[in-house]
């Protein structure tokens, strides 16, 4: 039996058991214990399209193994796949070794979701290019130049929506899609600014959400843990700005309006305020219609996301109602379909 990618899996599995293998890399292990006192191992597996954890209880014979698989690890479970209520449950797992072949396979990642985010990574270059704003042009091909394949290899979180390695790609890219199309609804809205914003608004998640060269287990790093991608964002798009600033190019743009200083300061509310709320996280609200814009537009897309996986998981409670999924706020209703005009007579006689 051909192994199942996490996200298909998620999306095949439900209430009947599924006899399915997936391959997944051991991201973290972690011992607990059941209200009974019983122990039990919670296993966080990934892979390009996804993760979950799963739960191994003490009396399955599998206890052992996996508590002695390494972190970092690639595993092939085999078994029969549920989606409970601890999540996603494997019945009589049993765990293999993958071979050299089978590891190629899975470091190379899905290719249908890597070639969708080799079309969002060419979209956000093109989208990038139009910018008119010679420093706001000049700052986004830094930032490529310099921090594109981190980029590429980074989450947009480590759950909820994109938490996956290229999810802050697919996320950005999205972002800048319909940020554009919103400039061409709101004339008022800077365009250069506002694309600008949407590309260094999480590139904090850099160092907060980012992947190895090799592998599926997002790294934890004191920077992203002490400061936050907001924090480090603001540094970041400082530290690229300045040395913009030192570069001959520089003293051409003294001349331009608005001013050099302006400009900064604009991009860095963008990235301080697109949280929306203290609450959440931004040190400052936003205060331009640019940053509403931006806050609104990142929300928007992060929760269409979080509803496409929750359609994808979630099981069908009663007739069109489907189970609430963390961390949205209520169960999900099957959605309208589009309206399919009936076949006129001409075309019912054509057939």
């Amino acid at each position: 039996m051909s192994p199942l990618t996490i996200a298909a899996l998620k999306e095949q599995t439900g209430e009947k058991p599924l006899l399915a293998a997936v391959h997944a890399q051991l991201q973290s292990r972690s011992t607990r214990t059941t209200k009974n006192g019983k122990p039990y191992l919670e296993l966080s597996l990934a892979d390009a399209t996804g993760h979950f954890t799963l739960k191994i209880w003490s009396d399955s014979p599998v206890y052992q193994l996996a508590e002695s698989q390494p972190v970092g690890g690639v595993l092939r479970v085999d078994g029969k796949w549920t989606q409970g209520s601890f999540g996603m449950e494997c019945k009589d797992p049993e765990f293999h070794q993958p071979d050299q072949t089978a590891l190629d396979v899975f470091f190379a990642g899905d290719p249908v979701l890597r070639e969708k985010q080799d079309r969002d990574y060419e979209e956000i270059l093109r989208l990038c290019e139009s910018i008119a704003d010679p420093r706001l042009h000049a700052l986004s091909q830094r930032f490529h130049q310099h921090f594109g394949d981190r980029f590429r290899r980074s989450a947009a979180a480590k759950r909820n929506h994109h938490a996956r390695r290229g999810g802050l790609v697919e996320h950005v890219a999205q972002m800048m899609r319909s940020a554009d199309a919103l400039c061409g609804v709101y004339p008022e809205l800077n365009r250069d600014l506002l694309l600008t914003g949407v590309l260094f608004h999480d590139c904090g998640k850099l160092w907060e959400n980012c992947y190895p060269e090799h592998g599926f287990n997002q790294i934890l790093s004191l920077h992203g843990e002490m400061m936050g991608h907001i924090p480090l964002g603001i540094e970041l798009a400082n530290k690229l700005w300045r040395d913009m600033a030192e570069s001959p190019e520089a003293a051409a743009s003294q001349a331009l309006s608005p001013a050099d200083e302006d400009v900064r300061l604009h991009l860095l509310h963008l990235i301080g305020s697109h949280h929306g709320e203290h609450q959440f996280g931004s040190p400052v609200l936003p205060r331009t219609p640019e940053a509403f814009a931006l806050h609104y537009i990142d929300n928007l897309d992060a929760k269409l996301e979080m509803i496409r996986d929750a359609y994808g998981q979630s099981q069908e409670i009663a007739p069109q109602i489907f189970e609430r999924v963390f961390p949205l706020p209520t169960n999900l209703v099957k959605p309208l379909p589009a309206f399919i005009p009936a076949a006129g007579p001409e075309e019912a006689g054509e057939n």
